[in-house]
């Protein structure tokens, strides 16, 4: 832990010596510390997966680099080495849309490496007007044209190319809840870390633009090592249209899904669960199946400084979800406000909500005593939607280096009605050159 703060107390002093782009090559670097609490509430049970009724606290860090070089025209090769620590509030369980989107689903007390990116991007221009591409995180500086096509094989985030959004996709940067960051039935291939191996290709040209992608599941649903030999996958398409509206920039995207892998269904678990007298688990009933969702992802500036966005998502409810987070439907929409309006133009305010649901067969089955991937609570007598509200001020100290103070209000927690509300809180300080 004293090695990431040391690192993290050097990145802002690191920044001022790597200010100039770098067309061909370049280093940048980040580091994000959040502490992060709920206070205590009412729970008359609480099942392995339960969000504990009593005050608590937890912790989580990361410090990355970021190598990039040029090899070639068009071409781009990024290294992303990491460590990491800490853990999401109750080892990252207790909440369908979990309330850090910096807690990975596998923490640990002491720092330790990973390498979470390592990947080539090919740019093949078609022609088009050519705008200037500045230098950032995982972006070399030079420039692009209007119509290409974007080529990105090797070790990434899925949503480092679906499902982004300018107001809510970071939680470095905006909202921390991960069903706000991104639609929370997007059960988009990954390892219990967020990245997995695959490629995906985008068509820009005019206003739209196309992609798809092939990416590689983990070897077990919520599974820490991807499945070696590719025979689990994910194919993921997206149709995005960019316009304005009264002279301010929006983009609607619809993004769609279909997993291949083995994966049980709710009903079989319980079929199963009430012959063996014991709890139903989708882990004895898997077999190789489909499950496939879509959303619809919107933003749209209103006035210079203001934003809004939303999303709405569904998944197949009677399969149970690979990767991400136990929700089958979900709706989410906010705001974000500049701070320019009171002198304080790289402060941000923002606010959304976001209401989480699943089918009537994932209902019965965590009635039954099952457990998700991240909910559980034994039992479920009273059944609801997840209902979510986070806000943040996000106040620039430096130019590289923010501080953030977040609030999630959320109200029958893990779809039970019996237990919550509960009310989180959480301080994030990031630094990035």
């Amino acid at each position: 832990m004293l090695r990431l703060i040391g690192l993290f107390v050097l990145a802002p002093a690191l920044a001022l010596a790597a200010d100039q782009p770098a067309e061909d090559f370049a280093i940048h670097g980040q580091a994000t510390i959040i502490d992060q609490g709920n206070l205590a509430f009412s729970a008359p049970y609480s099942g392995t997966n339960s969000l504990p009724p009593i005050a608590e606290g937890r912790e989580t860090a990361d410090v990355t680099l970021f190598v990039g070089v040029r090899p070639w025209s068009g071409g781009e090769i990024w290294a992303d080495p990491e460590f990491d620590q800490g853990f999401g509030l109750h080892n990252t369980t207790g909440v369908a849309g979990f309330l850090n989107g910096e807690g990975a689903k596998v923490g640990r007390s002491n720092p330790y490496f990973r390498l979470p990116r390592l990947f080539l991007r090919q740019t093949i221009a078609l022609g088009g007007k050519t705008s200037k591409v500045d230098p950032d995180i995982d972006q070399l500086g030079g420039s692009q044209s209007e119509n290409r096509v974007v080529v990105t094989v090797g070790k990434f985030n899925v949503t480092d190319v679906f499902d982004t959004n300018k107001y809510a996709h970071d939680p470095k940067h905006d909202f921390l809840n991960w069903a706000l960051i991104d639609a929370g039935s997007f059960d988009y291939a990954a390892d219990a870390w967020g990245y997995t191996i695959g490629t995906s290709a985008e068509w820009y040209e005019g206003p739209w633009t196309l992609r798809a992608g092939v990416f590689d599941l983990s070897e077990v649903p919520n599974g820490e090592k991807l499945d070696a030999h590719f025979d689990q996958f994910q194919i993921v398409g997206e149709v995005e249209r960019r316009y304005t509206l009264a002279g301010k920039a929006g983009a609607v995207r619809l993004t769609g899904f279909l997993t291949r892998g083995r994966m049980g269904t709710f009903a079989d678990a319980i079929a199963l669960g009430q012959d063996l007298g014991e709890p139903p688990n989708t882990a004895l009933v898997r077999r190789y199946r489909s499950r496939a969702g879509g959303s619809l992802n919107l933003e749209q500036e209103v006035i210079d400084g203001l934003g809004v966005f939303a999303r709405a998502g569904w998944a197949n409810g009677d399969v149970e979800p690979y990767e991400y987070a136990d929700i089958d439907e979900t709706a989410s929409a906010g705001v974000s406000l500049a701070g320019k309006r009171w002198g304080r133009a790289d402060d941000t305010l923002a606010v959304a909500g976001v209401v989480n649901q699943i089918s009537k067969a994932h209902q019965a089955y965590l009635a039954a005593g099952g457990l998700g991937i991240l909910v559980g609570d034994g039992k479920l007598p009273h059944p609801a939607s997840e209902n979510i509200l986070e806000t943040y001020y996000d106040i620039a100290l430096a130019k590289t280096l923010h501080l953030s103070f977040d609030y999630q209000f959320v109200d029958h927690p893990a779809y039970n009605a019996d237990r919550g509300p509960v009310s989180v809180f959480a301080a994030r300080l990031h630094a990035q050159f």
